[in-house]
């Protein structure tokens, strides 16, 4: 919007400004470091602070008046200036804020002079600025330097609403411009408006406004929750990117601190603005990246335990790349304590419900317990990796989540085979977990041929092997009409009697290759605790025992 007529006389000389004339300067305006040589004529009459001000002096030729408090600075009183002159000027959604205030504050009103030049800014507020999608917020995004002022003259109040407005029209009705720049998106070979459509273009504000926006939408109830959860989305994707692998090495303390604080506050923002009570609403990919993030600023213990509670409602949805994320103390290697933590939260959450299906309560947690196999299988390549921490994941999933122990058992073997060092201790602790009776014949197969196994899970595998072989066996030898009748004392003898210790005795030269301690170690330990819920007979610890006594002679 242009108003004035006259070209611009304006100059600048020796640090002061002032302005083509044939009349002498008698108004000296000092804002800050910056001198204005003006002229009462013009100023005067539409300037009530002015007049105030002038009429309190003493000498009345030339006066000189300090207006370091203006809001907007010597640009806003300039622009006031020129109207006052006459001089065309161009109001836009950047200059308006800073024009309206500086206009304020001069008392530049219908009370002083009609046509004044507060009413047309008014006029072009309502008129231009509110009617339009993207210069309410440009106009917002130019209140932060005089957001108090903004705030107390209703500019923030009425450009939010406009917004609120608009993102609240039904997207057919959408005709105005507004940026949406997503991967794959062109807005030619699509006729219909997204209805995200405006989710970028508000992830240009401040914290603050950004937050009484997506709180107004809420409050409505009329958009999805999982739009709300985009808007979330986009605007830590501007304001977090990828923080968790930030350098600030170059800056000082002080800026690393200011830094971390503003981003403190929007993460802590964000978290309170999700639709807490729409499962759904955000994904389990950005949860995990926001509690990623939320380790490396130290936010709040209420906005963590809100993200540990939202991550473990969802935990089921993840894939195994959502769980792959830098650790806080080391970039190099995986948060397994976040991904441990999270798997907590979703067992504390898992059983206090109490669903319709119990089917699909089993369906959740053997998904859950397939996803963490998964991630052990990655994170077992780590060298750096502590086995504690590793066996307590792994520790952590109750036995219903593991109908079946190929992954762990996978996980396990991936983690001896990149860690040859591990003493016995830490491979007795990585080996507690297993579940030999939960290993498919295919890997048990292969168990009872891994020499980075401990042998006492060796010991249990080839057991297991052999009482599954004897009642194979068993069962072969009883005939059709042997089923059908009583099974004498006679005959159970007989069957006992004929039980083959072949299976076993086929991997002695496997067994030969371990030493006595470890041997007797073995047997003791399968004597005194068991062997994964396996109850040895006498007949197979004398079986062991003569392995041993083999191996020795």
């Amino acid at each position: 919007m242009k108003l004035g007529t006259r070209p611009d006389t304006f100059y600048t000389e020796e640090a002061t400004r002032t302005v083509i004339s044939d009349v002498p300067s008698d108004l000296t305006i000092r804002i800050n470091n910056i001198i204005y040589l003006l002229h009462k004529y013009p100023l005067l009459p539409k300037c009530g602070l002015i007049q105030r001000l002038y009429s309190e002096t003493d000498d009345s030729s030339n006066v000189t008046l300090n207006l370091d408090d203006i809001p907007g600075g010597d640009e806003a009183f300039e622009l006031c200036a020129k109207f006052c002159y006459g001089i065309t000027i161009n109001l836009s959604a950047h200059n308006y804020v800073s024009a309206f205030c500086a206009a304020k504050f001069l008392r530049m009103t219908e009370a002083v002079e009609n046509g004044n030049f507060v009413m047309k800014l008014e006029a072009f507020f309502s008129s231009c600025i509110l009617q339009g999608w993207k210069d309410p917020i440009v106009t917002l995004h130019n209140t932060e330097r005089v957001y108090e002022w903004s705030e107390n003259l209703g500019i923030v109040r009425r450009c939010i609403e406009s917004i609120v407005d608009k993102i609240l029209t039904p997207p057919t009705k959408v005709t105005w411009s507004y940026t949406y720049t997503r991967p794959g998106y062109e807005k030619k070979r699509h006729q219909s408006v997204p209805k995200d459509w405006w989710t970028e273009d508000i992830s240009f504000l401040e914290i603050d406004i950004f937050r009484c926006i997506v709180a107004a939408i809420k409050s409505t109830n009329i958009l999805q929750p999982r739009l709300i959860g985009e808007a979330l989305h986009v605007y830590a994707c501007r304001w977090l990117p990828d923080e968790t692998r930030s350098n600030e090495g170059s800056a000082s303390t002080s800026q690393v601190e200011e830094s971390s604080g503003r981003k403190r506050k929007i993460l802590e923002t964000i978290v309170s603005l999700i639709p807490a009570d729409h499962k759904g609403s955000v994904s389990i990919k950005f949860l995990l990246k926001l509690l990623s993030i939320a380790n490396f600023l130290t936010v709040s213990p209420v906005t963590k335990a809100e993200l540990l509670r939202l991550s473990g409602l969802q935990l089921e949805e993840a894939v195994l790349s959502d769980l792959l994320l830098p650790d806080p103390n080391n970039q190099t290697s995986n948060d397994i304590d976040l991904v441990k933590a999270v798997l907590e939260s979703f067992l504390r959450q898992w059983k206090r419900q109490k669903p319709e299906d119990e089917s699909m309560s089993l369906r959740s947690i053997c998904k859950v317990g397939k996803l963490i196999d998964s991630y052990l299988q990655v994170i077992a390549k780590d060298v750096n990796m502590p086995v504690q921490k590793v066996a307590s994941l792994a520790e952590t999933l109750p036995g219903i989540a593991r109908p079946n122990h190929d992954d762990l058992y996978m996980a396990i073997n991936i983690f001896l085979k990149e860690h040859p060092d591990l003493s016995k201790t830490n491979k007795k602790q990585l080996c507690r977990v297993l579940d030999c009776q939960k290993l498919s014949p295919e890997v048990r197969a292969h168990a009872v041929r891994n020499e980075r196994l401990p042998l006492r899970t060796v010991v249990q595998v080839l057991f297991l092997e052999q009482e599954i072989g004897n009642s194979i066996a068993n069962k072969k030898q009883i005939s059709p009409e042997q089923l059908s009748k009583p099974k004498s004392s006679a005959d159970d003898k007989s069957h006992k009697g004929k039980r083959s210790s072949a299976p076993v005795a086929t991997r002695i030269h496997e067994i030969r290759q371990v030493t006595k301690p470890e041997m007797e170690k073995g047997i003791r330990q399968n004597r005194d605790e068991g062997a994964s819920g396996v109850q040895l007979s006498s007949r197979e610890k004398a079986l062991v025992r003569r392995i041993y006594e083999k191996s020795q002679s």
